[in-house]
């Protein structure tokens, strides 16, 4: 099941950075950006991913909750957990995604 951390440092985060600690947990990395209003149908991953909002949000819908994700904020997702996504508010989001196996 779906798992959030929020960010709760004194510093706004560092794409970088964010990079560095994921490739650590044995993640692959890379970055990517939606303008406001963009949406993904509900889908699946076959591998565990990890979303790392650098700026903007993201809503994740997750067995009929959804959880708002900001700067800072992470989820982690099992392979094959059913899921949606929409970009709220008028501003895009740019985060980094790690995929596992």
């Amino acid at each position: 099941m779906l798992k959030v951390e929020r960010w709760n440092e004194a510093v706004a985060p560092d794409a970088d950075d964010l990079r560095r600690r994921m490739e650590a947990e044995g993640f692959h990395v890379f970055q990517w950006a939606d303008a406001a209003g963009t949406t993904y149908a509900t889908h699946r991953h076959a591998e565990d991913q990890s979303h790392w909002i650098v700026s903007g949000a993201l809503q994740l819908t997750v067995g009929g909750e959804t959880y708002t994700l900001r700067a800072g904020d992470r989820d982690f997702l099992p392979a094959h957990t059913v899921h949606s996504a929409f970009v709220p508010g008028d501003e895009g989001v740019v985060y980094l995604i790690g995929a596992r196996k």
